[in-house]
């Protein structure tokens, strides 16, 4: 019995301290750095900063002043991948969070937390075949100032590419953009050929808050070269050696953050192969109601696009 019960109390005593850990973690914000092989021959590089899934309330002091110095690292382009509120008073913290990052170009499009304020849910529903599926039944109605977010990014130069295309001159490139409003909530629609945005593009570039397969595959066949998008948190909650159990989505765990191909290996490992780049970011944030990440730091990525 006096070994079951240290049995027990080492347990105990090393769960609390792996939670203790996750708590700590969810704030050990970093930046990752990504070269992804996608430019034209002889183009010079661009640096991509991508960030998601902020989940901002008013209180987090700390994230606000570290996602404003991220304009330090002077990014060609900003382009931000949803999920930026997790209140319903976030919009001015927002907006100083996200202040001297529209002094470069950027693009943005929504994911279900910038029209929904989070609810309370057991975190086992993330374990669930059901997360895998879109929500197709949502009843609420949005309770967040969606529009007024947005009107406040375009206003600073950013492009809303929810089911929009848009194109950019940076550098000596023409990039071509296509982006999908959240398929989490089954919001994405296509937008319709242009050929006054596609045509002579250097480069092609989808983006999309939910990696879904459906929007992945559309992207990809309207012939994006490389994909970027968030929502998956990387996991949040990962196994050291195993990574991410969950995704919230269809996408497969092996492809919950980092740089990958699309549909299948990098486009790099076989000579001829039409996948496109996919980067899958693992976020700034996490719900209020789980602040919580283990083995998956909150990060920002600087993607440098370089020549193929």
């Amino acid at each position: 019995m006096t070994d079951l019960r240290k049995a027990v109390g080492f347990t105990a005593l090393a769960g609390a301290g792996a939670l203790a850990w996750a708590r700590l973690e969810a704030e050990a914000f970093a930046v990752r750095h990504v070269t992804v092989p996608v430019l034209p021959p002889g183009s010079s590089p661009l640096r991509v900063l991508h960030a998601s899934d902020l989940h901002l309330t008013p209180s987090q002091h700390r994230k606000i002043a570290w996602v404003r110095s991220l304009a330090e690292l002077e990014p060609d382009l900003v382009v931000t991948t949803g999920d930026n509120f997790a209140h319903v008073d976030a919009l001015e913290p927002l907006m100083v969070a996200l202040a001297p990052l529209t002094a470069f170009p950027g693009v943005f499009v929504m994911g279900s937390n910038d029209y929904f304020s989070p609810l309370a849910k057991s975190p086992a529903r993330y374990l669930m075949p059901s997360s895998r599926r879109p929500q197709t039944n949502v009843v609420r109605e949005p309770d967040l100032p969606t529009a007024a977010f947005a009107a406040r990014l375009t206003d600073a130069g950013w492009l809303d590419l929810d089911n929009a295309r848009a194109r950019l001159r940076l550098g000596d490139l023409e990039v071509a953009f296509v982006g999908l409003d959240d398929p989490h909530i089954a919001r994405d629609r296509l937008p319709a050929p242009d050929a006054a945005v596609t045509d002579g593009a250097d480069l092609r570039l989808g983006v999309v808050h939910a990696p879904y397969v459906r929007a992945l595959d559309a992207l990809r066949a309207d012939g994006a070269e490389a994909i970027i998008a968030g929502h998956t948190h990387g996991g949040q909650l990962c196994v050291p050696g195993l990574g991410a159990l969950v995704t919230n989505c269809d996408l497969d765990r092996g492809r919950a953050s980092g740089l990958h191909g699309w549909p299948g290996p990098r486009p790099d490992e076989f000579g001829g192969h039409d996948s496109a780049w996919l980067h899958v970011s693992n976020g700034v944030g996490t719900s209020p109601y789980t602040p919580f990440r283990f083995a998956c730091r909150p990060s920002a990525t600087m993607l440098t696009l370089v020549a193929r």
